[in-house]
């Protein structure tokens, strides 16, 4: 089995512990040949049974992007409104997620479409399978954000798209079986992002070795 070069695997880690999460971006549009190297890296992620359960829709027109955030905006003012939450607190979220989607040039929503993972005869194995297609949706989302800083871009993800998969699939009018996961924005960066700090390792992992 080939390997890496000792300066690939550097410069792929140097990759991830710079990429950050932008929220901010320049309003040109992102070539489409650009585009089309970030889905093709997204669809080189692993996935369970190599069924690739993943599903994207883009977005590029600007009415599509608002008729999708307003759509969003009413199912989180109905929802947050049932719970009680304060009006100023829901409208500054609604404004918020309103202004991330709209702003940005170029929205990636992923989905997860079942139809090709296995299908058991009891709940909690099904459940597994669900959740496998979620982890193989991820990894793949995971390729898209590396593959937008590689192409000197930013990105974030809004996790939204869980409270809300049966008004995206309306909005976009994707297949009803696909269920929404994460909405994935890019750009080119406007403001620098936030560091983040991660947990040191010995906080997070725990080695296990024969005695």
């Amino acid at each position: 089995m080939a390997k890496t070069h000792p300066d690939e695997d550097f410069a792929l880690a140097a990759q991830i512990g710079t990429r950050q999460s932008i929220r901010r971006y320049e309003p040109s549009a992102i070539d489409d040949d650009v585009v089309t190297r970030l889905l093709t890296a997204a669809s080189r992620a692993p996935s369970a049974h190599n069924r690739q359960p993943w599903r994207f829709a883009v977005l590029t027109s600007d009415r599509i992007k608002h008729r999708l955030a307003e759509a969003m905006g009413r199912k989180l003012r109905h929802d947050r409104s049932a719970d009680g939450d304060a009006a100023e607190a829901i409208e500054a979220d609604i404004a918020r997620s309103y202004q991330r989607i709209t702003l940005s040039p170029l929205v990636i929503v992923t989905f997860v479409d079942m139809s090709d993972m296995d299908n058991y005869p009891d709940k909690p194995r099904n459940e597994a399978e669900y959740l496998m297609a979620v982890q193989s949706a991820a990894m793949a989302a995971q390729n898209l954000l590396l593959a937008a800083h590689a192409e000197g871009l930013g990105a974030s993800i809004m996790c939204a798209p869980l409270f809300c998969s049966e008004v995206i699939v309306e909005q976009l009018q994707v297949p009803t079986h696909w269920r929404a996961q994460m909405l994935v924005t890019i750009g080119a960066p406007a403001a620098s992002g936030r560091g983040r700090s991660r947990l040191p390792l010995d906080q997070i992992v725990r080695w296990r070795t024969e005695q």
